[in-house]
């Protein structure tokens, strides 16, 4: 696995509605007053299809499913605690109980905006699209997987999520590699599962180097889709492996480690762990980066963690079918 050149997510959102834009002529853009500079290639590639509705998002998603509802595949792109928090009736409503398709591309996933405090913070937002059916989730953490992912969901006639993070994971996947609903198995291991999702997965495998002077050989899966959550992929290697720790900026309530726990709870001896955001505000003001180190969501985090919950991997235990 090589380290990619980090094109910035927000561009290459952009750069994909550019493209698919003057691909298909119903996908339209709508915007909640952001993003306006590098939209414009589309604005003026796809005229009459791109829409700065302004800071009334609740509006922007309801426009959307009208769009929708007549045959067009609207995108809504905004902060993300105004589309999903704020909106959340409107996606609820409008969207899922009319089992229509769309796609919300967010920007400031869980404390990206970290400077401008919790009101620009979103951490709960799988949790809360997970209750909704008819909404699929996914978190493509490098440029070549959103355009992949979008391309593969944004006709699928169900509402998707894409939680486009500013920092990047820096690995390199093939295009042919991302598939929506399927994990990827980065490495192979033996004594314990790493499951990372977002710019998590630069910890994780960083981690999984350091803990081999532990005795661990650490198996790293990334899961850039939340729902639907390849649980097969997730299950066989916690058979193997016996011990799962997910690593991920969501709050705890409701992210990715529950759903990791449902589906590896009737294998036996199992033991897991989880590395999120507490089930409190993120306080305070800073970087991105400060955050992380608060929280542990670092290297030297989750091998503190790996260690705290897991001990040795003395007295491994023999995968059984």
């Amino acid at each position: 696995m090589t380290m990619a050149f980090e094109k910035s997510m927000r561009q290459q959102f952009a750069d994909t509605m550019l493209t698919v834009g003057q691909e298909d002529p119903r996908l339209i853009v709508l915007i909640g007053d952001i993003s306006h500079f590098i939209l414009q290639p589309f604005a003026r590639a796809c005229p009459g299809r791109f829409y700065n509705v302004g800071i009334c998002e609740p509006t922007i998603v309801g426009m959307a499913a009208g769009l929708a509802k007549v045959g067009f595949y609207p995108v809504v792109h905004t902060i993300a605690p105004f589309i999903v928090e704020r909106s959340f009736e409107q996606i609820k409503l409008d969207f899922c109980y009319q089992q229509l398709g769309g796609n919300l591309v967010t920007v400031g996933s869980a404390f990206d905006y970290a400077n401008l405090g919790c009101t620009h913070h979103c951490y709960g937002d799988f949790a809360l699209l997970k209750t909704l059916p008819h909404a699929q989730i996914t978190y493509p953490a490098s440029p070549v997987e959103f355009d992949a992912l979008f391309r593969q969901a944004y006709t699928s006639g169900v509402l998707t999520l894409y939680r486009v993070p500013a920092h990047q994971h820096g690995q390199a996947f093939n295009a042919e590699d991302i598939l929506l609903g399927k994990g990827i198995r980065v490495t192979e291991g033996r004594n314990l599962t790493i499951v990372a999702t977002g710019p998590q997965l630069r910890n994780a495998m960083e981690a999984g180097e350091e803990l081999k002077s532990h005795g661990w050989q650490a198996e790293v899966l990334y899961i850039h889709t939340i729902q639907p959550l390849d649980v097969e992929l997730i299950r066989a290697s916690v058979r193997k492996t016996r011990r799962a720790l997910v690593v991920e900026e969501h709050m705890c309530n409701g992210g990715l480690g529950d759903d990791v726990l449902r589906a590896t709870r009737e294998i036996p001896r199992v033991q897991h762990a989880s590395l999120s955001i507490p089930n409190t505000f993120v306080t305070g003001y800073g970087t991105y980066q400060d955050h992380c180190e608060t929280l542990g969501l670092t290297r030297e985090g989750i091998v503190r963690q790996v260690r705290s919950a897991f001990g040795s991997p003395k007295g491994e235990v023999v995968w059984q079918r």
